[in-house]
């Protein structure tokens, strides 16, 4: 299936990155919620494919664990499926009766499918009519910087969640790219010289390079708190690639 045929059987094109995130107004298990609510935070939007399966369960059992550290980050967590409030109401419920996890964010019952549609959660490949397991990261300007896409059979790394983030609230503090692996505390690379000025310059300054193109350096410092100003690297900046 190409990319056209997707948009034609969804009704919409797929989000794209570094443009502004689909607004949405939906009902929650936490009333009715805007994604302009979200303003001025991060936001981890994240859908599964349905209420009472399994991998879901051990998903948002593990959303749950990591939600503090999220808030810690300045990110909240909202999920969505294609099952009715009640749906979701009882399964959070179950939850926490079985597995002793309180889920504390708000999850969106999106039986009219408007919001998976203008985010491209729905794989047709896959299934026609449950959600694929995405994730969004959507920064405080409303911005999408970020998403994956899992298939229905495999669950989703909470550690590499917490990952990207750390990773891109480092990338816009310091204006730095982060390699293969990267993990915080490791060392940044940073942005590559422009002119030959720039490259001779480069090999005198101290960092580790392998070549005037690649250089790292340490930051040493600790994720970001809630509230930390952030200064957006623009997406054209060469360490990025």
């Amino acid at each position: 299936m190409t990319h056209s045929d997707l948009a034609l059987d969804t009704g919409a094109r797929l989000p794209r990155l570094n443009e502004p995130a689909p607004a949405f107004e939906a009902v929650t298990t936490h009333g009715t919620i805007r994604l302009a609510d979200y303003e001025g935070s991060w936001l981890i939007l994240f859908s599964h494919p349905a209420d009472f399966t399994p991998v879901c369960t051990t998903e948002f059992a593990a959303f749950a664990d990591i939600a503090p550290q999220l808030r810690e980050r300045g990110a909240e967590l909202l999920g969505l499926s294609i099952d009715s409030v009640y749906s979701h109401l009882a399964w959070v419920r179950n939850i926490e009766e079985k597995l002793g996890v309180e889920i504390s964010f708000p999850v969106i019952a999106d039986l009219d499918r408007k919001v998976a549609t203008a985010y491209g959660m729905v794989m047709p490949g896959e299934s026609s009519t449950e959600t694929s397991r995405c994730v969004f990261f959507i920064d405080p300007k409303s911005v999408l910087r970020a998403m994956i896409y899992y298939p229905l059979s495999l669950g989703r790394n909470m550690s590499e969640i917490l990952r990207v983030i750390d990773a891109l609230q480092t990338a816009d503090r310091h204006g730095v790219a982060t390699p293969a692996n990267w993990k915080p505390g490791d060392k940044v690379i940073v942005p590559a010289p422009k002119t030959q000025e720039g490259m001779a310059q480069r090999m005198k300054e101290g960092l580790e390079c392998v070549d005037w193109y690649l250089c790292k350096k340490s930051l040493d410092v600790e994720p970001a708190a809630k509230g930390a100003k952030e200064t957006r690297w623009p997406a054209s900046t060469t360490a990025a690639r």
